[in-house]
């Protein structure tokens, strides 16, 4: 007899070929957007399915622990924008003889998004199942979130850039952001209409892409 109970598991959704096509087809052409979003607004119910395809992530012990800070204010921006570009010329300067080409690289979306998102995590109060031992499984799980976001834009038409080039001290502190919450990612997006077919960074000579097979390994770690 089946168990009428609500924590009996129910039927696996078979998804059809076409439905796995098209989740496969959004993995493969998403991108990290840095200089092609148009200026028009995310549309409202976008945006909710969006965010909602974020908060659907998974997260040790069930703790959510993300949370999303949605930025539009021009003046905050640009004074990310401004936090960004000072540490970004620090940068160039790890980079020696490839100064020039970082600097050719194209990082202005956070002030050309119409939309920037702080992600952050939080740490729940009291033991978090799952997260006894090993306390990363919450930044972890925000990152999967992230994930999801980017993939939900992307199949609706909406880029996304990653910034990670700041300081933490500075940005935590234009954003008002209290001690105890790390910042996981700061996320620009808005709508494309162009992007490139492959990674960005691999066509424009920065670095090759590494093949599936090159970072598999068996059992144990493989030099």
């Amino acid at each position: 007899m089946p168990d009428p109970s609500p924590c009996a598991p129910v039927s696996a959704r078979v998804f059809s070929e076409a439905e796995r096509q098209a989740l496969y087809d959004v993995i493969a052409h998403r991108r990290d957007v840095r200089n092609e979003f148009l200026p028009d607004p995310i549309a409202p119910d976008v945006l909710r399915r969006i965010l909602h395809a974020a908060h659907a992530a998974p997260s040790v012990g069930l703790s959510q622990p993300w949370r999303f800070l949605l930025i539009r204010d021009a003046a905050r921006r640009a004074q990310v924008r401004a936090a960004f570009q000072r540490a970004n010329d620090e940068a160039a300067t790890q980079f020696g003889a490839r100064q020039s080409a970082y600097g050719a690289l194209k990082l202005e979306g956070i002030d050309k998004a119409p939309l920037n998102i702080c992600v952050t995590c939080s740490r729940p109060e009291g033991p978090v199942l799952g997260a006894t031992h090993n306390p990363k499984m919450l930044p972890y799980s925000t990152v999967c979130a992230v994930q999801n976001l980017w993939l939900a834009a992307r199949a609706e038409g909406v880029g996304v850039g990653w910034v990670s080039i700041y300081h933490d001290t500075e940005l935590r502190t234009i954003l008002g952001l209290p001690e105890e919450v790390e910042i996981v990612a700061y996320l620009c997006l808005g709508y494309v209409d162009a992007l490139f077919d492959r990674p960005e960074l691999a066509l424009r000579g920065w670095k090759e892409e590494a093949s599936l097979d090159a970072v598999l390994m068996d059992e144990v770690w493989q030099d």
